[in-house]
């Protein structure tokens, strides 16, 4: 079947896109309603997707087109896509209204999902190879004549990765699994929760239609998982989202089990924010402390897996705090989400109100409801008890050490005031959450900072330190970044699904490779020392067509003067006494005399080996991992060689970078500088 435009919204089964092509299941399905009219739009099953063969259509088509791929080629197709969903987003923003979600609710999980995709994008072509192979480490030494090393490498799985969402982001969900799983090279088999498929099925639909995926690289089940993680093998990967009692029965499957497979799961956690002592009414912290938890509260109608759930608050100010946020919470219109007025929406479901609605009975036997009735809310522009609608819900527990609020964790519009009366006790009651994704500390004392930050940093994948310095650019305490950790210990998963590159490394597979240096050079396309060299041509007169790997140029000697000490020292103002004091220069242990600048030797280095006629060369633009080895005296000779190290082209560009290893040795053949030389080089010579 082709990929043809979903049909006008309307009852109708959602289809899965499996095996190359849609597919709608065999039976009439389970209804799906809008969550803010109680109308039924669509009706989801997956009743006749064999899941066995979808997976094997991954690891057989996906797999092998993503990995003919560089990590460069993959990122860039990340960006063209992620522009590709900017154009349509409106036609997500619109379904997105039916999840009960307001516009600045839809433009989280919208524009983040495409964010992440770009920050992928711009991550992999800066600090992954334009190459198939990931070069973890350096190369380590294993034989003292160098003729035996080692070097840990990454290459991609041979599997899918399943990814299993939840339903309070069907966008960002989605993206932000599928981004570095794509990245890495690895296919993804994308399994959204029921109550918002109808979006994720809209998101891919978007995705596949861009013509930018290679066939294979992505799939859809829409319904039950059924026996999919029946057929997982020990190449494929899990990645969860949902409650951790679901992430437990998961991540026993019996074939998850056998065959170890990668399993990372974000779940439920009883997140919270500490307010310091400092932060008293009338201080820009405590403003930012209140008006932080009622935003928590009320985006996504509180169906965040980082929302705060317990608000930590001095004793003594915990009357204040109740009294602003509840001031704060008065403020807040429930009701349509298409109503430009209303600030929160609706729930995901009915069934979804009244799990919160449970989960607030046992919380009230800890605490008093301060702000809010969880039976009844007033309603703008929509029926309150035909949409999923609840009103925002403060409870105040004054005895902290009660159990419940450290374990029972209402998914909506609900949070917890809690008094604490030292630091090593909110330390002590935050760890009591067994593990969240985040936790924010409000204050502007440094001091209470680090405190806080360093005792309660193991149960949390992230904290976050708001205060009047960085508030006015602070992301908040609910939104994780694609560049940071998102994942958390314990009760939160034990995940780290977002993460920066660290999220694409875990679809790779780390594997230690000991050889000669020749076959490690030819393994990862990068030069170790010891490795065979090209001399001939300077290489600075090769493009980067022309350019391999191995080419090199040896240059000196030069004899190093005490003028030129004197003379570089004069010219930069460096005049420190190793190179300026013949006495003082005498009594350092580690040089005995004068020596000359570091920065001399790698000048010299660059005069020696440089062609300074035009051509290839475009620009150097750095060093890295310089290291000074052995001081150089008046009279000492220097020779530099110069090899090539890896070549990167750029995707669009007439250029790439080479890097070159340089060696700088004396007339015994010690090294005295090692470096990194970094240049931009065209890809074809100018006629």
């Amino acid at each position: 079947m082709s990929r043809h435009a979903t049909p006008p919204m309307s009852t109708r089964l959602l289809r899965s896109y499996v095996g190359g092509e849609w597919r709608t299941a065999t039976d009439e399905g389970t209804p799906l309603h809008d969550a803010a009219t109680g109308e039924e739009i669509a009706r989801i099953s997956s009743t006749g997707i064999d899941m066995r063969a979808a997976l094997e259509y991954g690891r057989r088509v996906g797999g092998p087109a993503l990995r003919e791929l560089t990590f460069h080629q993959r990122a860039a197709l990340l960006k063209a896509l992620a522009s590709h969903l900017r154009e349509h987003r409106d036609e997500l923003y619109a379904l997105s209204t039916r999840t009960g979600a307001t516009r600045s609710d839809t433009m989280v999980d919208v524009d983040g999902g495409i964010g992440v995709l770009f920050s992928y994008s711009s991550k992999g072509r800066r600090e992954l190879p334009n190459d198939t192979v990931y070069l973890d480490g350096a190369v380590e030494p294993l034989s003292k004549g160098g003729t035996f090393v080692g070097r840990h490498i990454g290459t991609p799985l041979r599997g899918v990765s399943v990814q299993i969402n939840a339903f309070n982001f069907p966008v960002w969900g989605p993206l932000e699994k599928f981004a570095p799983a794509f990245l890495a090279g690895v296919p993804s088999l994308v399994k959204p929760a029921s109550q918002t498929a109808y979006l994720t099925e809209k998101l891919v639909e978007l995705m596949l239609s861009s013509g930018l995926l290679p066939e294979g690289s992505l799939q859809l089940v829409c319904g039950s998982a059924g026996d999919l993680l029946d057929h997982v093998t020990e190449q494929d990967l899990v990645s969860f989202t949902g409650s951790a009692a679901t992430a437990r029965k998961l991540r026993a499957r019996p074939a998850v089990v056998r065959n170890a497979v990668r399993f990372n799961a974000e779940a439920d956690s009883l997140n919270c924010s500490i307010l310091g002592p400092d932060a008293t009414p009338g201080t820009a912290e405590f403003d930012l402390f209140v008006k932080q938890l009622v935003t928590e509260m009320t985006v996504k109608a509180g169906q965040k897996c980082t929302a705060i759930r317990r608000a930590f608050v001095p004793a003594e100010l915990i009357d204040a705090v109740q009294e602003a946020a509840c001031e704060r919470l008065g403020r807040v219109t429930v009701g349509n989400p298409a109503n430009e007025d209303v600030r929160m929406g609706a729930l995901a479901s009915l069934e979804q109100r009244e799990e919160v609605r449970r989960s607030l009975k046992a919380l009230s036997d800890a605490g008093r409801v301060v702000f809010g009735d969880p039976d009844h809310v007033d309603v703008v522009d929509a029926d309150a008890e035909r949409g999923a609608f609840l009103s925002p819900v403060l409870l105040r527990a004054d005895d902290p050490e009660r159990a419940e609020p450290h374990e029972v964790e209402a998914f909506g519009p609900v949070s917890t005031l809690l008094p604490y009366t030292s630091t090593e006790q909110v330390v002590e009651l935050a760890a009591r959450g067994q593990g969240s994704l985040v936790g924010s500390v409000v204050t502007g004392d440094a001091d209470f900072g680090r405190d806080v930050v360093l005792g309660a940093a193991p149960w949390h994948g992230r904290m976050l330190v708001l205060d009047a310095d960085d508030a006015k650019e602070s992301t908040g305490h609910g939104s994780p970044l694609p560049m940071l950790v998102h994942g958390g210990p314990g009760r939160a998963g034990g995940g780290e699904e977002l993460g920066g590159i660290r999220a694409v490394l875990h679809h790779l597979q780390r594997t230690a490779v000991q050889a000669s240096p020749k076959v490690l050079t030819a393994v990862g396309n990068s030069w170790v020392p010891g490795a065979p060299r090209s001399e001939g041509v300077h290489p600075f007169r090769k493009s980067l067509a022309e350019l391999r790997i191995g080419d090199s140029v040896v240059a000196g000697p030069r004899t190093v003067t005490d003028a030129d000490v004197a003379h570089f020292a004069e010219f930069t103002g460096d005049t420190f006494y190793a190179h300026t004091d013949p006495k003082a220069a005498e009594a350092n242990p580690l040089f005995g005399g004068i020596v000359a600048h570091g920065y001399l030797v790698v000048s010299f280095a660059a005069g020696l080996f440089v062609s300074p006629e035009p051509g290839p060369v475009l620009a150097n633009y750095g060093l890295e991992n310089l290291r000074f080895l052995t001081p150089v005296k008046p009279g000492d000779e220097l020779t530099v060689t110069l090899t090539c190290k890896q070549i990167t082209p750029r995707e669009n560009a007439d250029y790439g970078e080479v890097r070159w290893d340089a060696d700088v040795t004396n007339a015994a053949g010690e090294s005295v500088a090692k470096y990194d030389v970094l240049t931009l080089v065209a890809k074809e010579t100018a006629q």
